[in-house]
């Protein structure tokens, strides 16, 4: 097992990607928290995990709440002991051009992608140090690496801040054990890219962006999220993990 003996806090692991990662790191030996505004889909994953051996707890968790991520560390600590991986996850999309975009679609998808990172960061760190080390993984996007315009700038702007925050995080506490590295995921068949998928003419254009020619699987992502998260990438840190299609490579 790849993470025996290791503890996880997943954010967004009520569905889509987070409750992938959460399941496969269940199967990998870790034992997981999981945090989400979605709780009835988040008790259900944590009963998933827990009847099938595994080792799982949910929290309702706001990632724009540093007092919410303060309680929910505190739980997950409390419960297994110690904490050594976190994979910042939750996340929302957005549509727009610049001149469309309110301040208030700017504020909340800034605050959800982009400061709930820092601040479940900001949180879980201390708790690595007295750990001896951690690894973070954090979800940016291929849009974090490129622009197009096909998404919203307030989505864009997220992830790319994401990507620069998680270069900064890993240089401040190499010192520390604590390795911090983004993951860039193409477009993935999830609940989130449902409306879309919906959509003949953005499904078209999403597809022409694709040189493989189909969206990513969940567990695609999830199976390089746990390769951070594992000894296996003890040398990796500060760098973008891109598993998009071959979106990037145009």
């Amino acid at each position: 097992m790849r993470l025996e003996g290791k503890v996880a806090f997943i954010s967004g692991g009520a569905r889509g990607m987070g409750a992938v990662e959460a399941k496969l790191f269940a199967r990998e030996g870790a034992k997981v928290a999981i945090g989400d505004v979605l709780e009835d889909e988040g008790r259900k994953i944590e009963a998933e995990i827990n009847e099938t051996g595994g080792e799982c707890i949910f929290m309702k968790l706001d990632v724009t709440s540093e007092s919410n991520w303060q309680e929910a560390i505190a739980a997950t600590v409390t419960k297994f002991g110690k904490l050594d991986i976190l994979v910042n996850n939750a996340g929302i999309s957005a549509h727009g051009m610049v001149e469309d975009v309110t301040e208030e679609d700017w504020d909340r998808v800034m605050n959800i992608n982009a400061k709930g990172v820092f601040l479940g960061s900001k949180v879980a760190i201390s708790e690595m140090k007295n750990a001896g080390g951690g690894s973070i993984i954090n979800i940016s996007s291929q849009l974090g690496l490129v622009g197009t315009d096909i998404s919203s700038p307030q989505y864009q702007a997220s992830k790319g801040a994401v990507r620069l925050l998680t270069k900064a995080t890993a240089i401040q506490y190499a010192g520390h054990g604590i390795r911090a590295n983004s993951v860039h995921p193409g477009p993935i068949d999830t609940p989130m890219t449902e409306e879309g998928r919906a959509n003949p003419e953005r499904f078209a254009k999403m597809m022409s962006r694709i040189p493989m020619g189909r969206y990513g699987r969940p567990e695609e992502v999830a199976n390089g999220v746990l390769y951070l998260a594992s000894d296996e990438s003890s040398f990796v840190t500060g760098s973008e993990l891109v598993i998009d299609g071959g979106w990037t490579a145009q």
